[in-house]
């Protein structure tokens, strides 16, 4: 029989199923940690389950079952609860083998086995336009824990960036940096309020002067400003005509800088997209987060595949012309209305380049993708899946994590954001501000499609309050208990760990069994939130063992079977916390 508590008592009701209803003795057999502890240790639901097909009651059935179940020394009682359900409570043998298997696997405790499934995971993909900031921190913190849950788990994970470096939003950053530039010459532009208005645009001017001196200051304001529409009046504001008009301006300013500059143009465009994705790199390494791929978008336009994709859609039927545009018929695939794929000027849009890099993934042989989007693109998940489904790929592959926005409070005040406007409190403050630790930790303390209140007090405290400290401190205490012993780990190993009697040492012992089930549990649910939660309940447990038993005790077996049970919660702990990219501490 197995050693892994779920196996054996499968592998138990099983050999009852064959007695009792053989012809279903293969059937799925859920078994479940019952959240009350009077419940015992698990409970399956199979009696209920196939009472319907045997047209049996399902207590009944669960009682005949319990009749067949073999023996074993490991299975302490075994006894119909409920409507039908069998709970199982298993030896104290069974709950304190776990303390063994922990220290025997160490760093690789937890670890499932390796599962022959590639995963693509891309998230953050920022537009490279200015600082990341504390919402793009909330999806790195979450892709770069799933990622590292799901190769814990046992799959084999690629981890993207996708650079959005072609496109509008590259072209206003460009010419952003290009008027504070050419206002360092004296030449006075009035700024678009819908331009980049951050500081770091001004700071990359200073950079170009400083690197190329006056090489692209040759124009003069009324040159910049030639054939385009005026400014609407800022009491304006709110306007939608106002708005449009804005764009339109931004669009003719754009359009001169590419005139005027010709080929240094796109120089300056390099020379921004450089810069800032130079600190979008830096920023992301500092915080934890590394990628083995970025994806550049215009490289879908320089090898062609997204005129490939579309005339592919086109070939299909999926794609029509309208006013000289082509248009996707998303709404065949579930969206509120059909979309533009390549207007009348023969741009293709971004949800063409969009669908080019869909496909690119699928080309590349991924089993499974998974796309970290913000909330807020909750609309673009349908017509994302039916370009996919259109394309004659299988849309099931491709799954979609929607993160919320991250709430800043400062002293009790709200902090808003926005990226053009430059008002933003970028991830690099936050993590100076709290700690890497700080952040990691509160980014996953909830799932990500609910709302995150960022409490910068709380982040910062050393109280039992904060979680991430409370969790910390409880594996600087295991160390130090360590320390203090000042044994070999050898020793630990070969303890008897059926010495630990102690109804705190029993659940403390059942608490670390379910580690693998609460990585494989989140690693299937895209909830790394899974694994803080358990950390948390883990810490409170060992907390409170730690103040009401002494380690040290002069009885060198029961001596030698709790530091070995307090190494096992170091090592759980650790384990855990690397998931999330979090440090363990020896010493706090």
């Amino acid at each position: 029989m197995s050693a892994d508590p779920k196996i054996l008592l499968t592998e138990l009701l099983r050999a009852a199923l064959k007695s009792v209803a053989p012809a279903h003795a293969e059937v799925p057999i859920l078994l479940e940690r019952p959240r009350q502890a009077g419940h015992g240790d698990f409970a399956t639901n199979v009696a209920m389950q196939l009472a319907r097909t045997l047209r049996r009651n399902p207590r009944e059935l669960a009682a005949l079952l319990l009749a067949e179940l073999p023996p074993s020394g490991r299975v302490e009682k075994a006894e119909v609860a409920g409507a039908g359900f069998i709970n199982f409570t298993l030896a104290a043998s069974a709950k304190t083998a776990v303390v063994g298997e922990a220290l025997t696997r160490g760093a690789d405790w937890g670890r499932g086995a390796a599962r022959d499934v590639k995963v693509q995971i891309e998230f953050v993909s920022a537009n490279p336009t200015g600082p990341l900031h504390v919402g793009h921190g909330r999806g790195a913190a979450y892709g770069a824990s799933l990622a590292d849950v799901l190769a814990f788990a046992g799959f084999e994970v690629s981890r993207e960036y996708y650079v959005n470096d072609a496109g509008r939003q590259m072209d206003i950053l460009a010419l952003s940096t290009w008027l504070r530039y050419l206002a360092l010459f004296g030449v006075e532009v009035d700024f678009p309020p819908n331009a980049y208005q951050g500081d770091y645009v001004r700071k990359m001017a200073e950079d170009l002067r400083d690197a190329h001196g006056g090489r692209f200051a040759r124009a003069s304001a009324a040159d910049v400003l030639a054939g385009t529409p005026g400014l609407p009046p800022a009491e304006r504001d709110d306007d939608k005509e106002a708005k449009a008009q804005r764009e339109q301006h931004l669009d003719g300013l754009i359009a001169n800088a590419r005139r005027l500059l010709g080929d240094d143009y796109l120089f300056v465009q390099g020379f921004v997209l450089n810069e800032q994705l130079g600190d979008c790199r830096d920023d992301l390494r500092e915080f934890g987060v590394h990628f083995d791929k970025w994806f550049s978008e215009r490289s879908l336009f320089d090898t062609g595949l997204v005129e490939r994709a579309v005339d592919q859609l086109e070939k299909a039927g999926h794609v029509y012309t309208q006013n000289g545009a082509k248009w996707f018929r998303s709404t065949a695939f579930g969206d509120e209305k059909d979309r533009v794929v390549q207007r009348e000027n023969g741009i293709h849009t971004y949800f063409a380049s969009d669908i080019a890099y869909h496909l690119n993934k699928y080309e590349r042989g991924f089993d499974r993708m998974i796309d970290v989007w913000g909330a807020d693109h909750h609309g673009y998940v349908p017509r994302v899946k039916g370009a996919v489904a259109a394309l004659g790929l299988d849309p099931e592959r491709l799954d979609v994590a929607l993160v919320q926005f991250a709430v800043l409070y400062r002293g009790g005040q709200k902090t808003s954001m926005t990226t053009r406007g430059g008002k933003f409190v970028t991830l690099r403050e936050l993590r100076g501000e709290v700690g890497n630790d700080a952040c990691r930790f509160f980014y996953v303390l909830r799932k990500s499609d609910q709302h995150l209140d960022f409490d910068l007090d709380l982040a910062r405290s050393q109280s039992n309050d904060n979680p991430v400290y409370y969790v910390q401190y409880a594996h600087a205490r295991a160390c130090s208990t360590l320390k203090k012993w000042g044994g070999e780990p050898d020793e630990l190993r070969a303890a008897d760990a059926g010495a630990l009697r102690s109804e705190r040492e029993l659940g403390l012992c059942s608490r670390l069994a379910a580690f693998p089930e609460v990585v494989q549990a989140a690693a299937d649910d895209y909830a790394p939130h899974q694994v803080a939660f358990y950390l948390r309940e883990l810490a409170a447990d060992f907390h409170g063992w730690y103040n009401a038993e002494r380690m040290l005790v002069e009885d060198e077996t029961l001596r030698l079977a709790r530091l070995a049970l307090a190494d096992a919660i170091r090592q759980t702990l650790a384990n855990g916390l690397a998931l999330l990219g979090v440090s363990a501490p020896d010493s706090m």
